[in-house]
């Protein structure tokens, strides 16, 4: 487990592409969020040599949806990565009403690293580890 893990925030606000039959957020947006945060995550704190060389592909993602978000909310999401094994790392995502801070929702997902150009599964070094904690 990362002794101090870097905690990367986004948001964003509700739109109508966003919601369900319901008028609320869908659950697969939230899914699509997870992973997009994810990414920016990597992306605005790996190398370009690390990005060009290496990709992370989704193992597993386990969601708990606690509460609704409706049309015009603003939307907190928050990523740390937890803990890391030979070539997965466990990452949650928590994501919030950005203005009351009840928790929409909880995830964890798995990831594994992936080199590019063999398309197989890489050891992750004690270098990439580090990009991640503060």
């Amino acid at each position: 487990m990362a002794a101090n893990p870097e905690i990367f925030e986004q948001r964003l606000k509700v739109e109508n592409s966003h919601l369900d039959e319901q008028n609320h957020v869908n659950n697969v947006q939230y899914v699509q969020w997870v992973q997009d945060v994810a990414k920016a995550h990597w992306e605005s704190r790996a190398p370009q040599e690390f990005q060009e060389k290496y990709f992370w592909i989704v193992v597993r993602h386990e969601i708990d949806y606690k509460q609704q978000a409706f049309l015009n909310e603003e939307i907190l999401l928050q990523t740390y990565v937890s803990e890391t094994s030979h070539v997965k790392s466990l990452r949650h995502v928590i994501i919030k009403n950005a203005k009351t801070e009840k928790v929409l929702v909880e995830a964890k997902t798995t990831w594994a690293l992936m080199e590019k150009e063999s398309q197989k599964p890489s050891k992750i070094a004690e270098e990439l580890k580090k990009i991640f904690e503060q």
